[in-house]
């Protein structure tokens, strides 16, 4: 039970074309690897004046940059001290940086060795390479429907097998918290949300269950199968799966720090589940990662897959809606200035990184850095794309006649797809990556996502472009497209670039409802022991003067019950948050890293003595009616007392916080 988590993110606030088009310079016309050429002679100075902008911007202490260009690493520095109390800066051929879910694709990249191999079919039942059993059904599905189709490795590679999400199993401080991969992948198992192949949802648990799947297939542990078949024939001499670290390269690991109260604070290694974000590495490391993936343009780097393999991995695999980008093996999809790219961004709680290949211009970025924002990298590799390869100029259509009555069935609040549906965390579906959908007089949509507000204008029905001209602060794509259609229960779904999907919560379900009736619920609660207790205290007085009758036991009975239950939910919300202060260095609540205060198994005791006590209350409200206690303005106080009690216990118990 993690009610006390998510009871804290209510009341204190919430916590992570497919066709390229040429860019509008004098050089879009000429060949891409001269046209690249030309242009990369001020990398150094631009890059030195983008990574001091971005780093004051988002108060960051340290970072790594390489690009690479035409086959070959064209700038590589490092920014910042690795260690400020030594002050050791960071050098970017040794100095490590954890990856996060950048890590993912080297994952995706021992996947498809195996693959070449013939020992993986990527179209196969992944419970073929498994020696435990998937869900056969949905978690929607009793157990006379048919079984769900079965979940594959494509699946697992565009994100599309139909996982929930449990956020809060991601990140741990203590290497004994860490289960071994075997374990995990079994422990953390998740129930099936949607068909698979349907539904576009980023699953961490579908990357590290890829991974275990090379452990069975390779009959050796995930780290060393990396090891010996990517680092090696790579010469990626200051990279790690391992966590601790080996020890050798932990003089070499970046110091993770954040700004708070003024002050840069360290923080303590990460683990991580290996394959979906556990890797550490250097900037001169993933460059030869990079050249990799330009076939044909490798000059430096060695080789770790056949050509037609590369090719495969950088097309087009899923995609919900043929104007909007998708997923390729592995990486994302996203359109940038006109220039098709493939990316990864990377998070744990203290570092951010992004690796962006533009394959029409053979141009990679890679970046890391910690106690910023993945804005940083996204706002450099925007940086980079504006000065290179300026965006052609944007049209602004105008609404089409027709567009207001059309566009109307599309307003409310979507919730992201990649989320939990059958445990507490689905709480989190309330403050975690909403959108909100209004529609404006002019017949524009305004969508609110990731903190800001984008105009949209339909293009054709249930199609709708972004007005925006910069950036948005979308994670998994530009946000330029939003496509409305129907998810596999009939719900409308919003849907855009990258791997992410969004279905349109019912009235009932919506964070405004949620939280407003839970708001006035607890004010209810707290105003009614007010009173009680200012009643009670006059009642004494009163006594000691006077001989008064008292009411009858039951009567009390019934009022002290009452009392109970205030007192305890007022207990649950003191304890939620002083268990649920933000950490100022991890920037989460210490419970979403698995560290609980001795007296936490209290506070998922408490919700169930909650609901003992409402069915007492029940009871006693009968009773009291019947009885007439007290005067009538009373029992209308206690009937709706009652009333209250169930519908947040009801509330509760519909989230499954209890």
């Amino acid at each position: 039970m993690r009610v006390q988590f998510m009871l804290f993110v209510l009341l204190f606030g919430t916590l992570l074309s497919n066709a390229s088009v040429q860019a509008g310079n004098q050089l879009a016309n000429q060949p891409a690897d001269q046209a690249s050429k030309a242009n990369y002679a001020d990398i150094e100075s631009f890059m030195d004046q983008e990574m001091k902008i971005q780093m004051q911007k988002f108060n960051i202490p340290n970072a790594a940059v390489s690009v690479v260009a035409n086959g070959e690493v064209i700038f590589s520095h490092g920014y910042g001290y690795a260690d400020r109390e030594k002050e050791l800066p960071v050098n970017p051929e040794h100095t490590l940086f954890r990856m996060g879910s950048t890590s993912k694709l080297l994952t995706w990249t021992a996947v498809m060795q195996l693959v070449e191999q013939g020992k993986l079919d990527l179209e196969a039942d992944i419970n073929t390479y498994l020696d435990f059993k998937m869900p056969d059904r949905l978690y929607t599905q009793s157990a006379q429907e048919p079984a769900a189709a079965p979940i594959t490795l494509t699946h697992l590679m565009t994100h599309t097998a139909g996982f929930e999400d449990y956020p809060d199993m991601i990140f741990r401080l203590d290497e004994q918290q860490m289960l071994p991969l075997a374990d995990y992948v079994r422990t953390y198992m998740p129930q099936r949300a949607f068909p698979p192949g349907e539904v576009v949802a980023y699953s961490n648990y579908g990357t590290a269950l890829a991974g275990y799947i090379v452990e069975r297939v390779a009959d050796q542990i995930f780290e060393d199968y990396v090891d010996q078949h990517i680092f090696t024939p790579l010469g990626m001499e200051y990279s790690s799966f391992r966590q601790p670290l080996p020890e050798r390269l932990q003089p070499h690991m970046a110091r993770a720090y954040r700004l708070a109260q003024g002050e840069y604070e360290e923080g303590r290694f990460e683990f991580v589940p290996g394959p979906a974000g556990g890797m550490s590495s250097s900037a001169a490391d993933m460059s030869k990662f990079m050249l990799a993936y330009f076939s044909g343009e490798n000059e430096q780097g060695g080789r770790i897959l056949r050509e037609e393999t590369i090719r495969s991995m950088r097309n087009q695999q899923f995609t919900q809606h043929p104007l909007l980008s998708g997923t390729a093996f592995g990486f994302m999809e996203g359109v940038f200035n006109g220039e098709r790219t493939l990316f990864h961004g990377g998070s744990t709680m203290l570092f951010d990184t992004g690796l962006y290949l533009v394959p029409e211009r053979n141009l990679g970025l890679f970046v890391s850095y910690s106690g910023g924002s993945y804005l940083a990298h996204l706002g450099l590799f925007q940086a980079l794309m504006d000065h290179y390869y300026p965006a052609p100029p944007a049209d602004h259509p105008l609404p089409p006649e027709g567009t207001i009555e059309r566009s109307r069935q599309y307003v409310g609040e979507y919730q992201q797809n990649r989320r939990s549906f059958t445990t507490s965390e689905r709480f989190l579906s309330l403050t975690m990556g909403l959108i909100q959908v209004q529609l404006d007089k002019e017949g524009y949509l305004l969508v609110s996502h990731a903190g800001e507000m984008n105009r949209f204008v339909e293009i054709e029905p249930g199609i709708y472009l972004n007005l925006r001209e910069q950036g948005t602060q979308d994670y998994y794509g530009g946000f330029r497209t939003i496509v409305f259609g129907v998810d596999p229960y009939g719900n409308t779904m919003l849907m855009s670039d990258g791997p992410m999907t969004y279905s349109k919560a019912p009235w009932y379900a919506s964070s405004s409802f949620t939280f407003l009736t839970i708001i006035a619920i607890l004010l209810f609660i707290i105003i009614s022991l007010l009173f009680w207790s200012i009643r009670g205290v006059f009642r004494l007085i009163r006594r000691s003067k006077s001989r008064t009758t008292l009411p009858p036991k039951l009567a009390r009975a019934a009022a002290g019950i009452a009392i109970a239950f205030g007192v305890l939910t007022l207990a649950i919300l003191i304890g939620v948050a002083i268990n649920g202060q933000i950490d100022p260095v991890y920037g989460l609540p210490q419970a979403a890293f698995g560290v609980m205060p001795s007296w936490n198994s209290v506070l998922d005791v408490l919700p169930w003595l909650l609901i003992t006590i409402g069915i007492f209350m029940i009871i006693f409200a009968v009773i009291a009616v019947w009885r007439k206690y007290w005067r009538i303005s009373g029992r209308i106080h206690y009937v709706l007392f009652t009333a209250a009690a169930w519908m947040l216990l009801s509330l509760f118990m519909y989230w499954q916080l209890i």
